[in-house]
């Protein structure tokens, strides 16, 4: 049987982005908690999401230091993962 290995995310977002708001609302459904870097009210945090992507667009999930850009995208990566989140 194979091991399933977690990976570590961290999620850069903007509460006032409403794609923020859709990863957002549905770890809260699912009840998934993961790493996250407001770059709203964080100035560094925005800085490391321009230095680690190359763009300041939220939301970001990081999946083990690779970028995923794009709301859907990302919770269809999330979707995907639930077991072992």
């Amino acid at each position: 049987m194979e091991k399933k290995q977690k990976s570590i995310l961290l999620l850069y977002y903007n509460p006032i982005c409403p794609y923020s708001q859709k990863v957002l609302d549905f770890l809260k459904k699912t009840g998934k908690e993961i790493p996250l870097k407001n770059v709203n009210n964080d100035a560094k945090a925005k800085e490391e999401l321009l230095h680690l992507g190359g763009k300041h667009q939220t939301p970001c999930l990081f999946i083990d230091g690779k970028p995923l850009y794009e709301s859907a995208a990302i919770i269809d990566w999330l979707d995907q993962k639930k077991e072992i989140l």
